[in-house]
């Protein structure tokens, strides 16, 4: 399996601290916020090769961040080339972006670089391998305003995902998804084929809603927190949990 940390958006909404350092080199706890995502990481054996992606802007910075690290996971950082928000790829844009340059042919989980969690990240793959589906992951939110900033879906009585929404004006349930996927290795094509028929390449739950048009997609209940580091306001609550 390898794995994919998005970190090639601009973060335009958290200048000026974000201006000229990457959101997941934003320090929380004392350490950069992608230590905390590879910490998640480093248990996972299936996992062999860990790809962060990232732009021109803040390539060198990544790459001085990778050759400061000791992490036991072999790790290559993926310039996509773009220089600014105006001309980004896309979350999923991304994901395709390291899938061609990298031939990548493996199961791969996905999991965006500016969001911390609590939970274990080996039971998200041990659910993952006793599904035999792609998977995604969903926590139980009771706040509308928040559900309308993120994915929201809904189940079948088989435990698939029936529905799912980006951001939506009416939320259909409380079942918030945040960007943490698992795909199949023949997932991968379908990214490729999405991307060709121009739909929409932004935010990296765009592509649940197509994606389950094609194919079964479970989802992994999480029980601990996540916080999506988005906002100066968001990016202080966090730095006062940790």
């Amino acid at each position: 399996m390898k794995c994919i940390i998005l970190a090639a958006g601009y973060a335009t909404r958290l200048y000026p601290l974000t201006k000229n350092k990457a959101k997941p080199l934003l320090e929380i706890g004392g350490k950069p916020l992608i230590n905390h995502i590879m910490e998640k990481i480093e248990p996972i054996d299936s996992i062999d090769r860990v790809y962060v992606v990232t732009n021109q802007k803040f390539a060198a910075s990544f790459e001085e961040w990778a050759k400061d690290s000791a992490w036991q996971k072999q790790l290559t950082i993926v310039n996509d080339e773009t220089t600014s928000n105006q001309d980004r790829l896309g979350a999923i844009g991304d994901i395709a972006y390291v899938i061609n340059q990298q031939q990548i042919k493996d199961d791969t989980m996905v999991l965006a670089g500016d969001n911390l969690f609590d939970f274990d990240l080996t039971d998200f793959v041990q659910f993952y391998q006793s599904a035999q589906t792609d998977c995604i992951t969903y926590h139980k939110l009771e706040d509308k305003e928040a559900l309308q900033q993120i994915g929201v879906m809904t189940l079948n009585e088989q435990g698939e995902v029936q529905t799912f929404e980006e951001k939506p004006k009416v939320p259909k349930s409380n079942l918030a998804v945040p960007p943490f996927y698992i795909y199949q290795q023949s997932t991968l094509p379908l990214l490729r084929q999405y991307i060709r028929e121009d739909n929409n390449p932004d935010a990296p739950g765009n592509f649940i809603p197509w994606l389950i048009k094609h194919r079964p997609v479970q989802a992994f209940p999480l029980a601990e927190a996540c916080y999506d580091i988005g906002t100066l306001e968001s990016y202080r609550k966090v730095q006062s949990l940790f």
